[in-house]
């Protein structure tokens, strides 16, 4: 049974930490106003990432520092809530999972859990919100941790497979052996990865095949150039996370 999270047409567009225009002036990625523009554009899907702050509040941002966003080393996990705030302000202003959750109840939300010390309480927020939640993390414990917090608390968000698994499945594939594939697809709505990695090309037609006949969907990231787009979807894949994406709807509509 395909999970509600996957409920849109596709291909899916995957906003990368939300949607920075490219003429916009002091907007930052993973921000109130980065979701607020890729809701007005007209995605379903937001992709973004999780840390914990020193008030134990769950942070909807990508790096475990700041220095890149605001110039500051800090980590995230030794600010408060209330200095992120003041410190993101005018860059777009800081957003928290629950505030994003609650403030775009039509987007779906990718949720990639970068901290360990995050996972519990991603879980918990996201129990009610569960059918527009896909939880994920190059580490498979932390996502695991934050599925079984999310299921004790009632709720059953899609998850996409981390690393671990990503690496049995690519062996899988490489084997061409059935069930080693469907093994490492076991209990993953998603499979989410980039074209290649080094020398390696993970997306083939192969690799693609074997997740589609287990019923699991490939989402490529991080892709921006329209081209690209358009032959990774002409090959299969059921979705592209990207940081345009304005390209990526209009490349889309190409093909429904």
């Amino acid at each position: 049974m395909t999970h509600p999270f996957f409920a849109s047409s596709r291909p899916r567009i995957l906003a990368h930490r939300g949607f920075v225009p490219p003429d916009s002036e002091g907007i930052v990625e993973n921000t109130f106003a980065a979701f607020a523009a890729a809701h007005a554009l007209g995605v379903a899907y937001v992709e973004s990432d999780c840390h914990l702050s020193a008030d134990g509040t769950v942070i909807l941002f990508h790096d475990a520092d700041l220095e890149r966003v605001a110039g500051d080393p800090r980590p995230i996990s030794e600010v408060g809530d209330r200095e992120l705030e003041t410190l993101m302000a005018d860059r777009g202003g800081l957003v928290t999972l629950e505030q994003a959750l609650e403030a775009f109840p039509t987007l779906r939300f990718n949720l990639d859990v970068k901290a360990a010390a995050a996972a519990d309480e991603v879980g918990r927020i996201v129990a009610p919100f569960a059918d527009r939640v896909l939880v994920t993390s190059f580490s498979d414990r932390h996502r695991a941790r934050a599925l079984r917090a999310a299921r004790a608390a009632g709720g059953h968000p899609a998850t996409s497979a981390g690393t671990v698994r990503i690496a049995a499945l690519v062996a899988a594939v490489a084997s061409g052996v059935p069930w080693l594939m469907s093994r490492a697809l076991r209990g993953i709505d998603a499979v989410q990865v980039p074209e290649r990695r080094g020398p390696l090309r993970i997306v083939t037609p192969r690799m693609i095949r074997a997740v589609h006949r287990d019923g699991v969907e490939l989402h490529v990231w991080t892709v921006n150039d329209a081209d690209d787009m358009r032959r990774l979807l002409a090959a299969g894949v059921d979705g592209l996370v990207t940081d345009r994406a304005d390209r990526g709807l209009s490349v889309a509509a190409e093909t429904r």
